[in-house]
Parts: C-alpha cells; structure tokens; sequence
C-alpha cells in the first residue's frame, strides 16, 4: 500500500497496516464530527506518525500512485469538513 503524506512525500506500507490507519481515521473522523479541533489536529499528527513509523519512504523520482492521502496536520476543521466523504478522511482505505 502506498500512502502520500501531504508536503512529505510517499511512504510504502505492508498491507497489514491498513487496520491501525482505519482505527486512527476512525478517531479524526469523530473529533471532526464533534468539532474538536485540538484532537482532530492530534488525530492527524497520529495517522501521519504511524505512516512514517511503519512505511518505508519512497524517493522522491519513484512515481506510484498513491492509495491513500493524508492530509496535513494544520487542515482546519472547515477544509476537512470539505474533503470529508462518508468512509472517512481518507478514502477508500484498502482493508
């Protein structure tokens, strides 16, 4: 799985990664619903982490596309709230 952290670049990840991403946007997804931005914020600084933690960064001249899109950690709740789709901030995240 590939993963594009916003203004970091790309990051490849074991398939088994997928479930602690899920539970991770699963907790940005309620601290927007709940319009908490601190923890939101929070929210994505964790996901971001996770990411470079367990992946593997991917230079910057290998071209793949990416599976999964994280979005900065600064993204106010407002720009979220237009990015968000019903899965969650991150779309289609594979299982």
């Amino acid at each position: 799985m590939i993963v594009r952290l916003m203004g970091e670049g790309q990051f490849e990840l074991e398939d088994g990664a997928a479930d602690e991403l899920n539970k991770l946007d699963n907790a940005a997804v309620e601290a927007l619903q709940a319009g908490d931005e601190e923890q939101f914020r929070d929210r994505l600084r964790d996901l971001a982490q996770a990411v470079r933690d367990s992946g593997r960064p991917l230079l910057d001249s290998d071209l793949h596309p990416s599976d999964v899109i994280i979005p900065p950690d600064d993204l106010s709740l407002d720009e979220a709230r237009e990015l968000f789709s019903g899965d969650g901030l991150i779309p289609d995240l594979p299982a």
